[in-house]
């Protein structure tokens, strides 16, 4: 009787770990369908990030909202998050879709023409003529100061679909000669004027004699010495084409002649100051330095249209923009529209020996004073010239202002939209202009192999253990009754 009543023991022993591994089988079976499913099914993440770094930026969303051309986003041997971000991009435009490819046996052109190999990690973005490839090393960059991955995975493949897309890449020369500023110091803009696909090119009048037929901007930065009158007629012959200007010009503080410069200014009626401006109101300076001036951009202009939240450029030791009466405007067919301006509280130094950041007995009240205009010249019945200008050039370049920090002036406030954003303008592109994804907020941390041993046993350690639990408490139960 005893052993009889031991074996019906140790059977419902037995039936009750059977069931319970059961169970337990049971569940491991559903979770693996439901993500098999989830991951078939590729369904959006939700991003709950303050910045949604892990989202699609609407400056991406403009920039494809009118794709009509048909592209595929090959993905071979990527990380998951890559390759989950690519599948954004076909939710976000019916002419986008995704292939993850499982081998290369189809692409053994790839193989020539990229030397990747079977154990290589690529994505390459391809339309029906045209195609780019995208390695590992394009989808972040390092910040040596902060030793932080950058991720840089959006902008990446929204420039890739852009280049492979753009009928013709807009040409942006940047005059050079006569440069108070070299070319490094232009090295970040220019390649985020590629990055938004353009084809950037230095050129020297003197040498090409004229502007180049296929230039859709001619940038042209602060001037250490006039430029010739041979460039200035090569200037003029490219206004009167219709041709577009982009004018980064420090206020001329050595008071230097260049009258042939001023012949190119004097056809949209505009001059730059010899002096500086500096700012009174602690609101519109950066870090209480007054020659660091911050100058919102006018809602109402075309560079910051269709953006619903307000930009501000830094400009350092900026000149000011002086103008042409309205009659003389008038005669000369341009019409102006300010694009920034200085508080009310500004002053104007023409005092270089003076190092106050008060104003002193010498300064002029400054209250108002441009800083940023745009130009439009009827050259013809058919034909207009734009002219872009800043009263400052600093404020474009790659120089390192905050040493601790890592801050170019460039990437100060919103310098580098407005910049990009201008050159839309100017090349019209309106649907590039647009507030890019801030990329040095998204930051990746590369875990250790030790680290993902410990989560990936904690993840399937935890569940076996509340199972044990689970029987032990059961039995003891059974015991008690």
């Amino acid at each position: 009787m005893e052993n009889k009543f031991i074996q019906i023991i140790k059977k419902k022993w037995l039936r009750s770990i059977a069931l319970t591994i059961l169970l337990f089988a049971i569940i491991v079976a559903v979770y693996l369908v439901i993500n098999f499913a989830v991951q078939q099914a590729n369904f959006t993440d939700f991003d709950f990030t303050k910045e949604k770094i892990y989202s699609i930026s609407q400056a991406t969303k403009d920039k494809l909202q009118n794709l009509d051309k048909h592209v595929t986003i090959c993905v071979y041997n990527m990380y998951e998050y890559v390759e989950d971000f690519a599948y954004k991009y076909a939710k976000l435009n019916d002419h986008i879709k995704v292939e993850k490819l499982e081998n290369l046996n189809a692409k053994t052109d790839w193989k020539t023409n990229y030397g990747v190999t079977d154990t290589s990690s690529f994505v390459v973005i391809q339309t029906e003529d045209r195609e780019k490839i995208l390695f590992n090393s394009d989808f972040y960059t390092y910040d040596y100061t902060t030793y932080e991955e950058i991720d840089t995975t959006e902008e990446a493949i929204t420039n890739a679909i852009l280049d492979v897309t753009i009928e013709e890449k807009p040409k942006i020369c940047f005059l050079t000669g006569h440069n108070l500023y070299s070319e490094d110091y232009f090295q970040y803009l220019q390649m985020s004027l590629e990055d938004e696909a353009n084809e950037v090119e230095y050129i020297d009048l003197l040498k090409t004699g004229s502007v180049p037929e296929d230039c859709r901007v001619l940038v042209i930065t602060a001037l250490k010495e006039d430029i010739t009158e041979k460039e200035r007629d090569a200037i003029l012959d490219y206004i009167e084409k219709g041709g577009e200007i982009l004018l980064l010009m420090d206020p001329n503080l050595n008071k230097i002649q260049m009258p042939n410069f001023q012949d190119v200014l004097d056809e949209y009626g505009v001059s730059i100051s010899d002096g500086y401006l500096l700012e009174g109101d602690a609101n519109q300076m950066m870090a209480g330095a007054p020659n660091y001036i911050i100058a919102p951009i006018y809602s109402g202009s075309e560079i910051v249209k269709n953006i619903s939240m307000g930009l501000n450029i830094c400009l350092i030791n900026p000149g000011k923009l002086d103008f042409a009466s309205a009659e003389e405007l008038e005669e000369k067919k341009v019409t102006l529209e300010t694009l920034a301006t200085v508080s009310d509280k500004a002053f104007y130094r023409t005092d270089l020996e003076s190092s106050s950041e008060t104003k002193i007995d010498s300064d002029e009240d400054a209250a108002g004073a441009t800083v940023a205009a745009m130009f439009t010249k009827e050259v013809d019945e058919d034909n207009t010239s734009k002219l872009i200008v800043f009263a400052n050039t600093a404020f474009a370049t790659n120089v390192q202002i905050d040493p601790q920090y890592y801050i170019l002036a460039i990437t100060n406030y919103n310098n580098e939209d407005v910049l990009l954003n201008s050159v839309s303008y100017l090349t019209q592109r309106e649907d590039n202009i647009t507030i890019r994804k801030d990329s040095e907020a998204v930051t990746t941390y590369n875990v250790t192999e030790m680290q993902t041993r410990i989560v990936l046993g904690l993840i399937f350690s935890i569940p076996i253990l509340i199972v044990v639990i689970g029987i032990v408490v059961w039995q003891l139960r059974r015991r008690k009754k």
